[in-house]
């Protein structure tokens, strides 16, 4: 894999994966780069493809009454995909936009089964995805199942203060499921209790 070396050192460092397990991925990968604002995935596609993010950022949303619903935002050394849609092959709700310029590195579902057949720790891969994925899931709904407006953004800056830095306020709006002008007076209130 010594064309992707960001995604073999993720592999290697968090998935245990060897140089031999590397090696049976390696010839099935691609590097694709998206200007911002591009699309990696539009609604009602099949998400045919999963990337490692090697720079840039991305979010996922969802349209309801003609209004974007921010569901997701994943940064370098994170994978971008709709989870469900790539594993059963079935037509995504979801959108996913490149926020920034980016660069990933793909695979398809065919590579993965395939890798998952010769290696237990490619094995190991696919749990270590399948967990993370229902681990944001039942984050991002229990998030609004028990919390309010405030402590989902107070949440946020204590678990991805990155997000304020790179996201634009309108997508975290969205995000926490606040209007724009209720976010900006919340920023003001919790930056004045701050400064007390």
């Amino acid at each position: 894999m010594s064309n992707f070396p960001k995604f073999k050192a993720w592999l290697t460092q968090v998935s245990a994966l060897t140089e031999q397990d590397c090696a049976i991925f390696e010839s099935s990968l691609k590097t694709k780069t998206l200007k911002a604002k591009e699309y990696f995935l539009l609604a009602e596609n099949t998400c045919r493809e999963i990337g490692f993010i090697n720079s840039g950022s991305f979010r996922t949303f969802y349209l309801s009454e003609d209004k974007e619903i921010n569901t997701h935002f994943v940064f370098e050394n994170q994978f971008v995909v709709d989870y469900d849609s790539f594993i059963q092959q079935k037509p995504s709700r979801y959108t996913i936009q490149a926020l920034e310029d980016v660069e990933i590195v793909t695979f398809n579902l065919h590579t993965l089964q395939n890798a998952y057949n010769l290696s237990h720790n490619w094995e190991r891969f696919g749990r270590i995805m399948a967990e993370h994925a229902f681990k944001l899931t039942s984050q991002r709904v229990e998030s609004f199942l028990f919390l309010n407006g405030e402590q989902r953004y107070l949440q946020l800056l204590d678990n991805e203060p990155h997000l304020i830095e790179r996201v634009p306020l309108y997508h975290i709006a969205s995000y926490l499921g606040l209007e724009r002008e209720s976010l900006s007076r919340l920023r003001k209130k919790i930056g004045t209790k701050n400064r007390l």
